[in-house]
């Protein structure tokens, strides 16, 4: 990572993959890249998603044994500065600079995480996968969770990628207008 100053631990980017929406996943097959957006849970140091039985994807992922998988979470235009404040800024050549800095520039988060990517072929492990998408996504209708598994289990196949890998950004400002760089939280 270039810009470590703005390098987040381990545990951040697992809290980034927890409240991300989606994961892009892009795997590489016969001198071909193939990225997909998917609807990725974790448990523990595993990442699950499904998908379903036939098509291009479970073509690809057959012969992709790495996958790497991008996360994004909060992204958002700092206004750090009043209008007052980005006149002085504008007016002064010396100062014009932080515009680019402060103003012209976005607060993000994100990871990206690699590892071995497999279809799961054990009950026990297919289950958990399915609970951990339904839990993180439909988290108030985990009463009907049991009878849509036997229902649909046979239906679907759940994939995993073990965390081998985790790197984590993230770049931020304080109430100050400041860059909160070196894993600064507050």
């Amino acid at each position: 990572m270039r810009r470590k100053d703005r390098e987040m631990g381990k545990e951040f980017g697992l809290q980034i993959i927890d409240k991300a929406r989606f994961g892009v996943l892009s795997a590489a097959v016969e001198k071909e890249s193939y990225s997909i957006p998917l609807s990725i849970a974790r448990s523990g140091e595993t990442l699950y998603f499904h998908s379903a039985m036939e098509g291009t994807k479970v073509e690809v992922f057959r012969n992709a044994p790495i996958a790497t998988v991008v996360f994004v979470g909060d992204v958002k235009v700092p206004e750090n500065f009043s209008e007052e404040e980005l006149r002085e800024m504008a007016s002064d050549e010396k100062k014009a600079v932080e515009l680019i800095r402060k103003v012209f520039t976005t607060e993000y988060e994100s990871c990206i995480i690699k590892g071995p990517l497999r279809l799961v072929k054990e009950k026990g492990e297919e289950e958990e996968g399915h609970r951990a998408i339904c839990e993180k996504f439909t988290p108030s209708k985990m009463d009907y969770f049991d009878i849509a598994l036997k229902a649909g289990l046979h239906r679907t196949n759940i994939y995993a990628i073990d965390i081998e890998e985790i790197t984590a950004k993230r770049k931020k400002y304080d109430a100050s207008g400041e860059e909160m760089k070196f894993q600064r939280m507050l």
